[in-house]
């Protein structure tokens, strides 16, 4: 299979005659060779320098391959389409899997009139199920309002800001066929210059008429003000005792309902909490799949199959492994994306992440006695999935004895060992057994990561070692 480059973009051939739109960067080129009477000859130093494959004007349809070629730059375009990671998933031509999640926030939407919490670990999914959610919600004609949570989210802020997308045409006072001033309103109108309150912001929410509307609050652990999280707890109470037709979708990082919206007996029979948990093998599979069938790449069976492994139930991983490997295929000029591009393309991702530590923490991690407890920490990377990523060090007791190193050690042996870690390698906060904060009303010792990220990098590089033993 030819996998060459097609002599116009090497500038050896006039784009109008293949047949393609020429585009901005076409017209651009032309119009430098009128002004300059012919083309302008690069230095020896500029035309060694890297160049972008692709014109940001363009688009996957502008350069379609021709019959029985790969052609790398389409590939390259549709594989940053197909493979994005460092972006959700928007639409549902790109979605793998989590239909029966799906499904099950449909219900909680439309058949129980319930707000929804969507949880789970962090890359699994949540930010694109929601956003697949959202896209289907509209097609049945609700009004889906998207904001997403920060460290310092205000609660006047975000819901301000809600109102204000709200057209006042659905409010119950305002004629449906009102003139043409009325079109160009909203809420926010009718929201006061002080403090929002959440009771009273459930009064104008009641009012709203001939439409329902759905408020996504994205990444809703990143919120640190007990005010706000009290706020929205407040209004959800106050929107179910209403029946107002508006209802709230927090998703965040947590591996249960109440590390989300704390432990809230008066809201609790207002919500619906969907855990959202590793993706299936054969739903990775299909992630490849689709990327196969836009580029025209093909996997291995045993380099897709090692990518599911690697990725271990998040599509986050399966995404940046995938298209890593597959650039390594692109670059070589191959048609086939095989196991040593895969793991290529992991040790890259490794390389990366493992560079953004802190030099003392990487000096830290090459020490012998370091690597030694290197089953310990990357137990502790397992156990870190929590919104705060604090663990205790029973959470690591079962992951130690089903490990491969099948470490016995009870309760109190590995907090000897994680104390030990935290002073003498500075690699963990320990949060004491009478801290006030601490979970479970303050009687479990808890430890946490200090330098962030790497949890992250801990868990992929057991699954690289895993992954090519």
């Amino acid at each position: 299979m030819d996998v060459g480059v097609s002599r116009d973009r090497q500038g050896g051939e006039d784009p109008g005659a293949t047949g393609r739109p020429e585009g901005l960067g076409g017209l651009a080129r032309r119009s430098l060779r009128r002004l300059t009477g012919g083309d302008p000859e690069p230095s020896a130093t500029v035309s060694r320098l890297p160049r972008f494959s692709v014109a940001a004007t363009e688009e996957i349809a502008d350069v379609r391959p021709l019959s029985g070629r790969v052609h790398p730059e389409r590939a390259r375009l549709a594989l940053a389409d197909a493979l994005a990671a460092s972006q959700p998933v928007t639409s549902r031509d790109r979605f793998a899997g989590r239909s029966d999640v799906l499904a099950d926030l449909i219900a909680a939407i439309e058949q129980q009139r319930a707000h929804v919490v969507l949880y789970g670990e962090r890359g699994i999914g949540k930010t694109s199920l929601a956003h697949v959610f959202a896209e289907t919600a509209r097609e049945a004609r609700y009004l889906v309002l998207y904001g997403s949570c920060g460290v310092e989210a205000s609660f006047d802020d975000m819901f301000r800001a809600f109102a204000a997308q709200i057209p006042l045409l659905y409010h119950a006072d305002v004629s449906p066929v009102a003139d043409e001033r009325e079109h160009q309103r909203s809420f926010a109108e009718l929201v006061g210059a002080g403090p929002l309150d959440p009771r009273e912001l459930a009064e104008l929410f009641a009012r709203i008429v001939g439409t329902r509307v759905i408020l996504i609050l994205d990444e809703y652990d990143r919120v640190r003000d007990p005010a706000f999280r009290r706020d929205v707890a407040e209004l959800i109470k106050n929107l179910s005792d209403r029946a107002a037709r508006v209802q709230l979708v927090l998703t965040g990082v947590a591996s249960n309902l109440d590390e989300l919206v704390g432990f809230t007996p008066s809201i609790r029979r207002n919500i619906v909490g969907l855990g959202v948990g590793p993706m299936a093998e054969e739903d990775m599979a299909t992630i490849l799949e689709r990327a196969e069938a836009a580029t025209g790449l093909v996997f291995a069976p045993e380099a897709r199959a090692l990518v599911v492994r690697m990725a271990a139930g998040s599509p986050y991983l399966v995404r940046l492994i995938g298209s890593r490997a597959a650039l390594r295929a692109l670059d070589d000029r191959r048609p086939e994306v095989g196991t040593t591009d895969v793991v290529a393309g992991t040790e890259a991702v490794l390389g990366e992440w493992s560079a953004g530590l802190p030099a003392r923490v990487q000096r830290t991690l090459a020490r012998a006695d370091v690597r030694a407890e290197m089953p310990l920490l990357i137990a502790a990377a397992k156990a870190s999935g929590t919104p705060e990523g604090w663990f205790a060090a029973e959470d690591l007791v079962g992951l130690l004895r089903s490990g491969d190193a099948r470490d016995l050690g009870d309760a109190r042996a590995v907090a000897a060992r994680l104390d030990a870690l935290a002073r003498d390698a500075d690699l963990f906060e320990v949060q004491a057994e009478d801290a006030p904060e601490a979970a479970g009303g303050g009687h479990e010792r808890r430890y946490r990561f200090r330098t962030q990220g790497l949890a992250q990098l801990l868990t992929l590089s057991a699954a690289l070692a895993r992954g090519t033993s």
